[in-house]
C-alpha cells in the first residue's frame, strides 16, 4: 500500500521542490508547466525549483506562455509547446476543425503582429491549436502567431499523460481529464494507450496509477527536509480532491490560517505549517505551527533569495 505521506514525498521530490535544480535549468523546472496566477506565481514556482532565479526568468528565451484548459496562463518549455497544446486537442475531428477555424480567424486578426487583449474565450480555446502563444505581465495580455509544432498529435497526447502520471502520481484517469482539459472519454482513451507503462497501486484503499519505471522511487521516497514557499497551485501535490489524495478536481483546505491574501503554503520538512501572501517585496507569513530556530533561519533565507525587489519577511 502507498500512503499519502509517501505520495506527497515522491511528488515533492519529482517536482524539484526538495533539491533545487542548478541555475539555468528553466526547461526542467517547467516540465509540467507553471501556472502564472498573479502576482507572478510562475516566477515564484521557478524560484522554488531552481537556484539563482532572477526577476526576468518568467520570460526566459527557453520558455513560452499559453492558456491552460482552466483559463489560467501557464509558463512552459518552448521545446515542449506541442505537448501542452496539441496534446490537449479533443479526439473528435469536428471539434479539432472548430479549433483550427478559430485559430485561422485569430491569426488573420493578428496579421503577423503581437496584439494586446480583446480576444476573450476564443483565444483560450484557439491556444490548443499550437499556433498562438500569449505573453502576460500580470496587468496586460498579448497574443501572437507562432509556427504549429511538428510533433504528432497522438504522440503529444501520450507524452502529456506520461508527464502527468510522473509528476502527480499516484493518479487516475479522472484526475488526468481534469488536469489536461480532455473529456473523460478522451482522457481514458489516451490513458489506455499508455497502459503498458503504468502500474496500479493501492493508494490508502483507493486505486491509483504510477509509471512502472517510478515505482521503486515512489516506495522509497523519504520525508523531505527544508523550507519552501509554495504557490497555491503547488499545493495540489498534497491532494486537493475531497479524499485528500489526488491533485484534483476539488479543493481541500490544507491550513486553517489560509485566506484570500495568504493563498499559498509554507512547506517545512514535508508538511504545510502556514500560509503566505505577497504584495510587492513584502512576504507575509501566517504560521499554524511554531518554527524552531533552524526552520526560522531557513525561512529567512528563502525570502531573502526571492526574485522580487527588496524582499522583506513578516511573520505572525
Amino acid at each position: 500500500m502507498i500512503t499519502r505521506e509517501q505520495a506527497v514525498a515522491y511528488r515533492l521530490h519529482v517536482n524539484y521542490l526538495v533539491d533545487r535544480l542548478p541555475a539555468g535549468s528553466h526547461e526542467q523546472a517547467a516540465y509540467v508547466g507553471l501556472q502564472d496566477t498573479a502576482p507572478r506565481d510562475a516566477l515564484l514556482g521557478l524560484h522554488a525549483r531552481m537556484a539563482g532565479c532572477v526577476p526576468s526568468d518568467w520570460e526566459h528565451p527557453s520558455l513560452i506562455q499559453t492558456y491552460s484548459p482552466r483559463a489560467a496562463v501557464y509558463v512552459l518549455p518552448v521545446r515542449d509547446f506541442g505537448v501542452f497544446t496539441l496534446g490537449r486537442l479533443p479526439l473528435d475531428a469536428d471539434a479539432v476543425r472548430r479549433i483550427d477555424v478559430l485559430a485561422d480567424r485569430l491569426c488573420a486578426t493578428l496579421g503577423g503582429r503581437e496584439r494586446r487583449g480583446g480576444m476573450g474565450h476564443e483565444l483560450r480555446e484557439a491556444c490548443a491549436s499550437g499556433r498562438i502563444a500569449v505573453r502576460w505581465d500580470t496587468t496586460s495580455l498579448w497574443a501572437r502567431e507562432v509556427p504549429r509544432p511538428s510533433i504528432d498529435v497522438s504522440e503529444a497526447r501520450v507524452e502529456l499523460c506520461r508527464r502527468h502520471v510522473r509528476c502527480f502520481g499516484p493518479t487516475t484517469p479522472k484526475t488526468f481529464s481534469w488536469w489536461s482539459g480532455l473529456s473523460p472519454a478522451d482522457a481514458r482513451a489516451v490513458w489506455d494507450s499508455l497502459a503498458e507503462e503504468l502500474v496500479e497501486v493501492d493508494f490508502e484503499g483507493v486505486a491509483g496509477w504510477i509509471l512502472r519505471a517510478d515505482e521503486e522511487w515512489l516506495r522509497s521516497a523519504t520525508v523531505p527536509r527544508g523550507v519552501r514557499l509554495l504557490v497555491a497551485s503547488d499545493l495540489r501535490l498534497f491532494g486537493r480532491d475531497h479524499g485528500g489524495r489526488f491533485v484534483g478536481p476539488g479543493l481541500r483546505e490544507l491550513t486553517p490560517v489560509a485566506d484570500s491574501f495568504h493563498p499559498n503554503g509554507l512547506l517545512v520538512d514535508g508538511r504545510i505549517v502556514g500560509a503566505w501572501g505577497r504584495k510587492g517585496g513584502r512576504v507575509d507569513v501566517v504560521l499554524s505551527e511554531k518554527l524552531d530556530a533552524r526552520q526560522y533561519g531557513a525561512l529567512e533565507e528563502e525570502v531573502a533569495t526571492m526574485p522580487v525587489r527588496d524582499p522583506q519577511l513578516s511573520v505572525r
